[in-house]
Formats: structure tokens, C-alpha cells, sequence
């Protein structure tokens, strides 16, 4: 096995924001050499990093150059340059998740027709090249209202996916490559997060429980365990297995489902990367999901999944009306609350639902941690020191 501690090994980031910043204290605890390359100057990562480099993700020569000054590269956000991924491994450069894998997930129409292939459940769509399609499918009567429209490429946080219900919703959409799923009736959004690594070894976390914000279309709270019947779980977590094993992924893959109505499993979309729903493992579990992508792309032994005790995690994001420099509302008052610890990113400028940070709140019981979750959420607010309401 390779000398990764407190040696010549570097690992290579693609992507300096939150997720990078949390993957950088496992490198850290680890010693673990780290270059990172991120467009902003102020990225999170930039501290915490042995090497910074300002540049734009999407860019080949910059992703390739960049590439070449690591022995092992990862990324912390899909949005990156592909085809530079592609040379680098042709190069001998070792690229987890893989090109491949990264190149079906980045694009929607890919990633759902990717299911269909391979027997995932998945909600019904249609693959649109660009948004002004949909009319005429309106009019043919091949679709109806109301459905969910998503954009191809280049959506994340809720960005790039809209409910449609009338022909002025479908005007303020740009005219992109797009699909469109029917509405799932739900009872619950979960997520499952799987783990392997080079030599196939596999491990899940436990299901975790979404509570989406209405209208941003962002997760507000992640419940873990999820306050499901166990065959439920053990369904979800099968799903999520037969899904990594499709890919053939190495690191991370958060897999969302939906469960319908009459209990039915369905793969909403997927992550190759640490993602939101785990962020509550830092507090309430053996291993971190940061650690554990550390261990699984080094092919390391993976680490133990279970759960300490249970755990929410409630998003931190900018409070609307405020932009500006920001300034955390009541944070003395959240962390005088038992089993509460904020993490705070490291965004200088806050705007309307900009994630800033993350608060766990840890508990033995999760609807006891399920109250305090809600005190914290209506006591904290992140503002602009001197903004008016704008």
C-alpha cells in the first residue's frame, strides 16, 4: 500500500467550497499532502489547503495542468471539465469518482436514462433538447400538467429545477436541454449513502429522512435514522447498493429516493461526492462520510458506518431580503442548546439561500433532537451586518 502520511503523496481537490473544507480536516487529522483549485479566491478550502490554485473548473487546461501536480484526484462539485479527467487517467493520473462515472451523472437525461438501462426504479420523464419542445408536447398531448422540470445540465441546490403547473411557469425557464418527470405523490424523501472503494469493498450509512424547504427547493433538515419501518430501510438500502453497483463508483455516491404512497422505492437522483444528507455523520457516526471518501478513494479500509447516537442536521442558509457581509444572528443562543454544534463555511458575503453553514444537533432519541432541531432553526438567522432589507 502506498505511503499516503506525512509523505510525498499529493491528493487533489477540484473544488475549494464547504464540502472540499470538510474533506480537508480528514487530510489534516491524516497528514495527508492536499492541493486544491477552486475559481474563487476566497474559497473555504484556501486556509486549509498545502497548495491553493485560483481557477475555473470548467476549463481543460486548467483542470489538466492542475491534474498533473497530483498523484490522486477527487472533486467536491460535478460541474467540472470532464474531458480533462478523461486524459489525466488515460496518463496514469487516478481519478475517483471515475471520468466515466462522472460524465453519466453530470447530465440528467444520462443519469435517468443510465436507470432505465439498468432496471433502477426511477420516476417517469422525458428528454427534451431544449426547454421550447415542451409546448408542443403540450399541445400534442404527449404531456400534461403538472410536472417537474429539471435542466440537463448544471443544476445543484435547487437551482435548475422548477414545479411547472401553467404555460407562464414554462416562460421564465431558459431554453436548455431539459427533462421533465411526472409528479411522485411521496411520503418521504431519503437518501442513502454508499461507500466503496478500489478493491469492491462496499458499506451504506443508514437512511437518512429530507424535510425540504418549500419554495428554495433545499433540504432543511436531514434526520438520521430515518423514522421509517425497517423492510422500508432495508428496501431503500438495496436500491442504493444495485445503484453503486451500476456505476462502479469508487468514494461516495448519495443516492435520493423517493418513497411513494404505496411504499415503492424510486431513485430521484445521485451525488459522487460527500453531500448535504451526510453531513450529520461528522457528529453522530463512527466514521464521517469526509473520512470515509479519504479512506475509499486511497483504498484504504473503509470505516464503520454505524451511528453513535442519532443526528439532524439543520442547513444554514441566508435569510431572504440580506445581502451582504454576513453576520450570524443568535449563534451564542443555538450553542447553549444540548448536543448543538454549528459549522460555519467560511462565505465571507451572505444572500438569499446561500448555504453558509450546517448546525448538528445530537441526540439518543431523534425526535427529542427533532425539537431542538426546530428551536434552532427559527432562533438562528444569518444576515447582512448592514443591510436594510433590500
Amino acid at each position: 500500500m502506498a505511503n499516503y502520511f506525512s509523505s510525498e503523496f499529493k491528493l487533489g481537490i477540484l473544488g475549494g467550497g464547504q464540502l472540499g473544507k470538510m474533506l480537508l480536516n480528514e487530510t489534516r487529522k491524516f497528514d495527508i499532502y492536499t492541493c486544491v483549485l477552486d475559481p474563487s479566491a476566497e474559497a473555504p478550502c484556501k486556509i486549509a489547503s498545502n497548495e491553493f490554485y485560483q481557477g475555473d473548473l470548467m476549463d481543460f487546461d486548467t483542470v489538466y495542468s492542475f491534474g498533473k501536480k497530483v498523484d490522486v484526484l477527487t472533486f467536491e462539485i460535478e460541474n467540472v471539465n470532464v474531458d480533462a479527467l478523461h486524459k489525466l487517467e488515460k496518463e496514469g493520473v487516478t481519478v475517483y469518482p471515475s471520468p466515466k462515472t462522472l460524465e453519466t451523472i453530470q447530465n440528467k437525461a444520462k443519469q435517468k436514462l443510465f436507470y432505465v438501462d439498468h432496471d433502477i426504479p426511477t420516476a417517469d420523464f422525458t428528454r427534451f433538447a431544449y426547454t421550447n419542445e415542451i409546448q408542443t408536447a403540450l399541445k400534442n398531448e404527449t404531456l400534461s400538467f403538472p410536472f417537474v422540470w429539471k435542466s440537463a445540465q448544471f443544476g445543484y441546490d435547487g437551482m435548475g429545477v422548477k414545479v411547472v403547473r401553467t404555460y407562464a411557469d414554462l416562460e421564465e425557464l431558459p431554453n436548455v436541454e431539459c427533462i421533465t418527470e411526472e409528479m411522485v405523490p411521496f411520503k418521504n424523501e431519503l437518501a442513502v449513502i454508499v461507500v466503496r472503494n478500489p478493491n469492491g469493498d462496499m458499506k451504506t450509512y443508514p437512511v437518512v429522512e429530507m424535510e425540504f424547504h418549500p419554495t428554495a427547493n433545499q433540504v432543511e433538515y436531514v434526520i438520521c435514522p430515518a423514522r421509517i419501518p425497517d423492510e422500508i430501510a432495508k428496501k431503500a438500502s438495496f436500491i442504493a447498493l444495485k445503484t453503486s453497483m451500476a456505476y462502479d463508483h469508487v468514494g461516495l455516491l448519495a443516492v435520493e429516493m423517493f418513497q411513494t404512497q404505496d411504499d415503492e422505492i424510486l431513485v430521484n437522483e445521485v451525488a459522487p461526492r460527500p453531500h448535504n444528507s451526510g453531513h450529520y455523520s461528522i457528529e453522530a457516526s463512527y466514521t464521517s462520510q469526509f473520512e470515509q471518501h479519504v479512506r475509499a478513494i486511497l483504498n484504504l479500509p473503509l470505516g464503520n458506518t454505524e451511528s453513535k447516537v442519532g443526528g439532524i442536521m439543520v442547513n444554514l442558509v441566508g435569510a431572504e431580503g440580506y445581502t451582504g457581509e454576513v453576520q450570524y444572528e443568535h449563534i451564542e443562543r443555538i450553542m447553549n442548546m444540548p448536543g448543538v454544534t454549528p459549522h460555519i463555511y467560511g462565505k465571507k458575503q451572505t444572500r438569499p439561500f446561500r448555504k453558509m453553514g450546517h448546525v448538528t444537533i445530537v441526540d439518543e432519541d431523534i425526535n427529542e433532537a427533532r425539537k431542538v432541531a426546530e428551536e434552532v432553526k427559527k432562533t438562528i438567522r444569518v444576515i447582512a451586518k448592514d443591510n436594510t432589507l433590500n
